[in-house]
């Protein structure tokens, strides 16, 4: 009697890719956050932190010893509720992670625009 010996030998290597160790920086941030995803408390308390400590008196600061206008505290504030929204509404790690970054380096943009004139 014959039987079928199923023998596959599974290459789960993506042969249609170029060889080599290639990888973009949006996927190595999305691998970081991936494997962030337990940790996720942790980062809202270090996001609330470092805006609280360092971006959210930085309006008074700019406005009082530079003449900075308005707009600057619009600016700071809708980064901080921003983050804040994200991180208590539920947000993916990927995006609560990617706003966080993208505040940060708005503000930092704010701040060297406003010392820089």
């Amino acid at each position: 009697m014959a039987t079928l010996k199923p023998e596959m030998h599974s290459n789960w290597v993506d042969r249609t890719s170029a060889p080599g160790n290639y990888q973009s920086l949006w996927n190595k941030f999305t691998a970081f956050a991936d494997r962030q995803r337990e940790r996720k408390v942790i980062w809202f308390f270090l996001a609330l932190t470092v805006q609280g400590i360092f971006f959210l008196p930085m309006p008074a600061a700019l406005m009082y010893y530079y003449n900075a206008s308005i707009i600057v505290l619009f600016i700071t504030l809708f980064c901080f509720f921003t983050n804040i929204i994200a991180y208590m509404g539920g947000a993916g790690i990927r995006m609560v992670l990617l706003l966080s970054l993208m505040s940060i380096l708005i503000q930092v943009a704010v701040l060297i625009f406003v010392i820089a004139q």
